[in-house]
């Protein structure tokens, strides 16, 4: 809590005007207010007085705090947000700065400070050349000074805004510095990458870096739909498990896989529901597809790729191993007396 926020809290309590207060510190009424206000300091020598009077010890009144909570950080975003919108872009930079100087080491603070006015201006007139360069400068340092957080999310967001300044000032060889401070997992990296591929006028490496996240993000998307079918399976819930199913299938579909992945997680649950037209249907395209397990390579959508090329025992093992399952009785003994199914598991 600031020095003006514990005098006004005290103040209070002893159930004291700021008129009451100034007058038995010998003070003005508005010297008092701009203390609460954190517009002005007292006097060094008005301390001890001030204590006394409020009936608390120096150090409660001096208790200053680097770490604010996050509803004060919060409340004091809120009020920068307000400035911008209520005052010149100037005015309000004058007051952001001074908020910062009194808690020089709140991080949270710092970076939303300095994302909102850094992004502030591009929709607020600055009023001189010379200002802007102070702002870049500024707010540069700001993103600089929190760059080596413990808190993850605040390094990210530093480096992010700073690659963004730098992006904008068409200083791209800055902008690809700071992508180092993200994990090589993250995706926003690859994704910014791309970007500056682009602008740089490498085209290929562009393409290539968005190829391998559509890549990635199929994989991720697949995984996460299979994890909502086995939900909908432990919730007895049919009807949403045949919908994502669907979804599994579009999604293979949407990002060129290959036939073999857009029919493959149909099976267990028409085995489930001992639905012989689909299982079978299901198995036979399973088979026949096999042999093109790999289709992504040559898709379009992946043509700046290099994919690994699967060894032809590879296919073949695969083959074998799917007849296997698919000789299963105890899983598929409900097909036993078909004949299309005997033909299939004797190939």
């Amino acid at each position: 809590m600031s020095l003006g926020k514990v005098i006004r809290k005290y103040r209070k309590i002893k159930n004291l005007t700021q008129e009451e207060m100034a007058v038995r510190l010998g003070v003005t009424a508005p010297a008092v207010n701009k203390w609460e206000n954190e517009n002005s300091y007292p006097d060094i020598t008005l301390l001890a007085p001030i204590a006394r009077l409020l009936d608390i010890s120096l150090e409660t009144l001096l208790s200053f705090r680097e770490d604010l909570t996050m509803e004060e950080i919060n409340e004091i975003t809120c009020e920068a947000d307000l400035k911008l919108k209520e005052k010149s872009y100037d005015e309000a930079f004058r007051w952001a700065k001074k908020k910062l100087e009194q808690y020089p080491n709140c991080e949270q603070l710092i970076l939303n400070i300095a994302i909102i006015f850094d992004v502030g201006r591009i929709v607020h007139i600055v009023q001189n050349a010379q200002n802007e360069a102070e702002y870049d400068e500024y707010f540069c340092s700001l993103y600089e000074r929190v760059l080596d957080s413990n808190d993850e999310a605040i390094r990210i967001g530093a480096a992010d805004s700073l690659v963004g300044f730098y992006m904008r000032k068409e200083q791209y060889d800055k902008a690809e510095k700071y992508l180092e401070y993200f994990s090589i997992q993250n995706p926003e990296r690859k994704r910014k990458q791309a970007q500056i591929y682009a602008k740089t006028g490498r085209v290929r490496e562009s393409y290539k870096a968005y190829e391998e996240l559509l890549f990635s993000d199929y994989q991720r998307a697949s995984m996460e739909l299979q994890g909502m079918y086995m939900l909908a399976l432990q919730d007895s819930d049919r009807k949403r498990a045949h919908r994502l199913i669907a979804k599994q299938k579009e999604l293979a579909r949407c990002f060129e896989m290959g036939k073999y992945y857009e029919v493959s997680c149909g099976l267990e649950l028409a085995t489930l529901e001992e639905d012989v037209e689909t299982v079978l249907t299901v198995m036979e395209e399973m088979l026949s597809s096999t042999e093109q397990i790999d289709d992504f390579r040559n898709a379009p959508l992946y043509e700046h790729l290099d994919f690994k090329e699967l060894r032809g025992d590879f296919i073949a093992e695969m083959k074998e191993n799917l007849l296997k399952c698919f000789r299963d009785e105890e899983t598929y003994g409900f097909l036993k007396n078909d004949e299309r199914w005997q033909r299939l598991v004797k190939q």
